[in-house]
């Protein structure tokens, strides 16, 4: 008899992302005017994001630094109860702990830790929901459906030098599963595609080819459907920010695609995936080899060579 591939559903799901930006006022105006996200609220150093959709009060976090990438990672627990059953599955794995934190205008204490590629991860309870002064018509929706934004926050990509190890990390930590990988011709693994719920995926890791440690692949906001992601396409050539390649439908997860770049040089995507969910609880996680992904995306799209190079922080030339 199999065993279940995620025993603890300890974690809701992917709460926010921080993302750090050195063109802080030419961040906030992409994810904003051009993006179409939403302000919550801004302090001292931070923008609080989240789209219409989202109940909670932030889902991206953006930040002024002197540098760019993502700061944390946030997932909220299930519970108070399993919030503590993490914690202890985390401080007995042996990876780094920060310990708990006060949290911010977003949500209550944290606590956290990381992986060993130098990401920063938090979980949490107590949480803000999203403020009440854009009320929708329909009252079971968080806010005023206004344009073409993004729903809701989808997932993050982090890069790691050893995906394999922070396969490891995921499963012992978050308690994360796996839906799909890809498997190279060396015997490493050049990706994992994790998640936390019935998603088919809230955060993806592929392998780091850019020399570099800790860095960023992109965040990924939900758009309801691809004509959405079509006419962003038209508002970003319009906008003047950088396409780097879709609108397409990818191969893994199968997610209508579209990927830009922000001011800062953070990859953002917006995405489609469809009705698609992992409801089995025994899921045997999708093995791609390095020859099919050659081939590109689902219907023959190269994958272009920023797209395995280019992430945040940069590291020489991108």
């Amino acid at each position: 008899m199999t065993e279940p591939t995620n025993p603890s559903f300890d974690l809701a799901h992917l709460g926010h992302v921080e993302v750090l930006t050195d063109k802080f006022d030419e961040s906030l105006d992409f994810f904003t005017r051009v993006y179409g996200l939403k302000l919550s609220a801004q302090d001292e150093t931070s923008a609080y994001l989240r789209a219409w959709d989202d109940y909670e009060f932030c889902t991206l976090k953006l930040t002024s630094s002197d540098t760019t990438g993502v700061g944390h990672i946030g997932y909220r627990a299930s519970s108070p109860e399993a919030l503590a059953r993490r914690i202890a599955a985390i401080e007995a794995s042996g990876y780094p702990t920060h310990g708990w934190v006060d949290g911010d205008l977003g949500h209550g204490r944290a606590y956290r830790f990381e992986d060993p590629f130098g990401h920063v991860f938090e979980i949490y309870w107590d949480t803000n929901r999203a403020p009440t002064d854009d009320p929708a018509a329909l009252k079971n929706m968080a806010s005023r459906f206004t344009g073409v934004p993004p729903r809701r926050m989808d997932h993050l990509n982090l890069l790691a030098d050893d995906v394999t190890e922070f396969r490891r990390f995921m499963e012992t930590c978050l308690g994360s599963r796996v839906t799909e990988l890809i498997q190279l011709d060396n015997g490493r693994l050049g990706g994992c595609w994790f998640t936390v719920n019935n998603k088919t995926y809230d955060l993806a890791c592929t392998e780091e080819h850019g020399r570099g440690h800790g860095r960023f692949h992109h965040i990924t906001y939900a758009t309801d459907q691809r004509e959405d992601i079509l006419r962003a396409a038209d508002l970003f050539l319009e906008a003047g920010v950088h396409i780097e390649t879709g609108p397409h439908k990818h191969a893994i997860q199968g997610t209508f695609f579209l990927y830009v770049w922000e001011p800062a040089g953070n990859r953002v995507e917006l995405a489609n995936a469809g009705a698609r969910l992992i409801l089995a609880p025994d899921w045997e996680p999708v093995v791609w080899t390095e020859t099919e992904r050659k081939k590109g995306q689902a219907w023959g799209l190269k994958t272009i060579e920023t797209f395995h190079t280019h992430g945040t922080p940069p590291v020489g030339e991108d």
